[in-house]
C-alpha cells in the first residue's frame, strides 16, 4: 500500500472518530443509557468539534515537547591495522605496515527529563563513544557527560550543564492502552533531520523478541518494548515517545525492518523502566535488580497443561532452585508451576524474569503455584543478583585493562548458563566482544569462550579475574579457556 493511501486513510480515519464526536455532543434526539452516558462523558474530557481542533491538539503537543529532545553525536576513536602490499615481496614478511586512528562517528536522539540537565538515551548511541555531545532544540551544542548505562535494558543516562534546560513532563507507562495516540520525536537519518514528528498509535504492549540480546552479544536483557506505528528510523534511537496529554511514555529503542528503514514496526522502552533505571544510576551509580533464585524447566501452555492434568492454565516450571536463595528460602521448589506474580498472570519466562528484575533487593513478591494440583501462595522476599556485587577493581583501571585487553568479560551468571547450557560446576567469566585488531583475537580468544585460569590460577569472578591481571607482572597473559567442553591456553601480549 502506498504511503498516500496510507495517509488517506488515516485522515478518514480522524475524520470518523471526528464525526463520532459531533453525533455524541450534538445529538438530543434519544436518551442514552446512563452506562453509556458516562462513557461518552468520560471519552469527553477535553471535547473536540472538528478537524481543526483534532489537529490542533497535536501541534500543541509537538511544540511543547520538541523542545525537550535533543541530537546525540558521538566520536570514537579507533585504532585500524594498515596492510602493507610490499611485504610479502620485499623485507620482512611480518612487517604489516603498523597502525592508524580512524574516527567512527554515531548520531542519536536523547531525552531532556529533569532541571537538572538529565538526558535519557539508549545504550546504544552512546557506547565506547570517547567524546559525547548534545545538539540542543536552539541549535547550541555542549559537551554531555556520562553518568551510567544499563546494556540490559539498553538505557543511558547523560548530564548536561545549561541553564533552565527544557525538560519534559514524564508519564505512566503503565496506563498507556494498546490504540492509544503517539508521537515519535528524535533525529532519523541524519542531523539536518533534527526534531523530526512522527504521529502513529500504541501498536502493542508487553514485546519481548531478543532485540537487547542480538545487539548487545551479552545473551541476556530485560526487554518490556511498547510497539508503535509512529514512524522510527535509524537515528531515532534514544529519542521520545509522547502521548496524547504530552507526557513521556517512552525511549524510543529499535525498529523491525525487512528494508532498513521505517516498516511501521517501532518498539519504545516504557519511561517507567526507563525512570527506574536512571533513578538507581544518577542515586547509585549502579543498577540492583531483585533475584529470585531458580532456574526455568519449561513454559507451561496448552498442551503441557493438558498433559499436567491441570485443565487451561498458563505458567512456568520451576526447574532447580538455587540452594540458599530467597526462592529456597521462601519454600519454592522443583516442580511447582507459578501462575501468577502479585496476582497478575504469568504468561512466559521473558516477561516474568522481566517483572522480577524490575523490583529492587530486599522487596516482597507474592507468588501464586500450583504444586501436585493444589492451588498456594508464598511470599518471597527477593536478593541482590550475584553478579552485580561490586568489583573490587576501580572503574577507571577496569575501563584501562579492557581497552589494553582487547576484548570485555562477564560473570557466569544463571541466564547465561541457561541460554548456552553451561555446566553448573563451571567457574569463570564468560568473553563478550572481541577485537578484531587485538592480538588476544589474532592468538586465538573469541566471544563466548569461557576464561576459567589466568596464569594458571582459577578464577570464579570478575573480580578475580582483574585482580590476578593486576597482579601479573609479565606483559604476556596466559589464560586457561574452555570452548564446546575443550580446554585450550591462550598466551597474547598487552
Amino acid at each position: 500500500m502506498s504511503t498516500t493511501v496510507k495517509n488517506i486513510f488515516g485522515v478518514a480515519a480522524a475524520i470518523i472518530v471526528l464525526l463520532g464526536f459531533n453525533l455524541a455532543t450534538n445529538d438530543n434526539s434519544r436518551t442514552l443509557p446512563d452506562s453509556e452516558a458516562k462513557k461518552i462523558e468520560s471519552a469527553e474530557s477535553k471535547p473536540v468539534a472538528s478537524l481543526k481542533d483534532f489537529n490542533d491538539a497535536i501541534v500543541d503537543i509537538a511544540e511543547k515537547t520538541n523542545p525537550s529532545v535533543v541530537t546525540i553525536t558521538t566520536k570514537r576513536v579507533q585504532e585500524v591495522r594498515v596492510i602493507n602490499p610490499f611485504s610479502q615481496f620485499f623485507g620482512n614478511p611480518r612487517d604489516e605496515g603498523g597502525t592508524q586512528e580512524r574516527i567512527q562517528r554515531g548520531l542519536g536522539s536523547g531525552v531532556i527529563v529533569s532541571e537538572e540537565g538529565y538526558i535519557l538515551t539508549n545504550n546504544h548511541v552512546i557506547e565506547q563513544a570517547d567524546e559525547i555531545q548534545v545538539r540542543l532544540f536552539d541549535g547550541n551544542q555542549v559537551d554531555a557527560e556520562l553518568i551510567g548505562t544499563d546494556p540490559q535494558t539498553d538505557i543511558a543516562v547523560l548530564k548536561i550543564e545549561v541553564e533552565n534546560p527544557p525538560a519534559v513532563q514524564m508519564g505512566n507507562s503503565d496506563e498507556l492502552k494498546v490504540g492509544s495516540f503517539v508521537l515519535a520525536i528524535g533525529s532519523p537519518l541524519r542531523e539536518e533531520l533534527a526534531h523530526t514528528v512522527s504521529f502513529g498509535i500504541v501498536s502493542a504492549k508487553g514485546r519481548n523478541i531478543g532485540l537487547i540480546q542480538n545487539r548487545q552479544e551479552q545473551w541476556v536483557g530485560y526487554e518490556d518494548f511498547i510497539q508503535t506505528d509512529a514512524a522510527i528510523n535509524p537515528g531515532n534511537s534514544g529519542g521520545a515517545l509522547i502521548d496524547i496529554n504530552g507526557e513521556l511514555v517512552g525511549i524510543n529503542s529499535a525498529i523491525a525492518s525487512r528494508s532498513g528503514g521505517n516498516d511501521g514496526i517501532g518498539f519504545t522502552i516504557p519511561i517507567n523502566l526507563a525512570k527506574r533505571i536512571m533513578n538507581d544510576l544518577v542515586e547509585d551509580g549502579e543498577v540492583t535488580r531483585g533475584y529470585l533464585g531458580m532456574y526455568m524447566a519449561g513454559e507451561v501452555d496448552q498442551t503441557m497443561a493438558k498433559g499436567l492434568g491441570l485443565g487451561d492454565i498458563r505458567g512456568i516450571m520451576v526447574g532447580r532452585v538455587e540452594k540458599d536463595g530467597p526462592a529456597e528460602t521462601a519454600g519454592l521448589k522443583e516442580k511447582d508451576i507459578i501462575v501468577s506474580l502479585n496476582g497478575d498472570k504469568v504468561k512466559d519466562w521473558a516477561s516474568f524474569r522481566t517483572r522480577i528484575a524490575a523490583f529492587k533487593p530486599g522487596d516482597e513478591i507474592s507468588l501464586g503455584i500450583i504444586r501436585d494440583q493444589d492451588n498456594m501462595t508464598l511470599d518471597v522476599t527477593l536478593g541482590k543478583r550475584p553478579q552485580e556485587q561490586t568489583a573490587s577493581v576501580a572503574p577507571q583501571n577496569k575501563e584501562e585493562m579492557d581497552r589494553r585487553l582487547g576484548f570485555t568479560v562477564r560473570d557466569l551468571n544463571s541466564d547465561i548458563r541457561q541460554q548456552l547450557d553451561i555446566e553448573n560446576e563451571t567457574e569463570g567469566v564468560i568473553v563478550l566482544e572481541v577485537r578484531e585488531s587485538s592480538n588476544a583475537y589474532e592468538r586465538g580468544l573469541r566471544s563466548r569462550d569461557i576464561i576459567t585460569e589466568v596464569g594458571k590460577t582459577p578464577i570464579e569472578s570478575t573480580s578475580d579475574f582483574y585482580e590476578q591481571l593486576e597482579e601479573t607482572e609479565s606483559s604476556v597473559v596466559l589464560l586457561t579457556v574452555k570452548r564446546n567442553d575443550l580446554e585450550q591456553y591462550i598466551a597474547f601480549e598487552i
